[in-house]
């Protein structure tokens, strides 16, 4: 499964408005923390094995993009967090988790 990676507003804005077309799921990754780099580990396993089909996958490096890691934040109400999932329908919140929660095994017990 591939992983797009975010970097403009306005890469962001049609992202968010095609989460009313099929589940978005975005991965808020920190390039210098550790506990970050293990989670991106979790969320690649998960990619790597039988991910959603249905779903369309982002990643945000929140350093080298933090506008738009805060413009998340802002438009889904979500608070930010790094390392942190989230998945969105219908530009709404379904489901988020951070930290030491991004495992294979948590994303894989909600999203299949």
């Amino acid at each position: 499964m591939n992983v797009t990676e975010i970097t403009t507003a306005e890469q962001w804005e049609q992202a968010f408005e095609r989460s009313k077309d099929h589940p978005i799921v975005i991965f808020k990754h920190s390039t210098t923390c550790p506990v970050s780099a293990n989670a991106y580990e979790e969320f690649s396993n998960y990619l790597s094995d039988k991910p959603r089909s249905d779903a369309e996958y982002l990643l945000v490096k929140v350093i080298e993009s933090r506008p738009i890691s805060l413009q998340i934040a802002e438009d889904t109400g979500i608070k930010h967090e790094s390392p942190q999932i989230m998945l969105l329908q219908n530009k709404e919140k379904v489901w988020s988790a951070s930290h030491w929660s991004v495992t294979k095994a948590h994303i894989t017990a909600v999203l299949d």
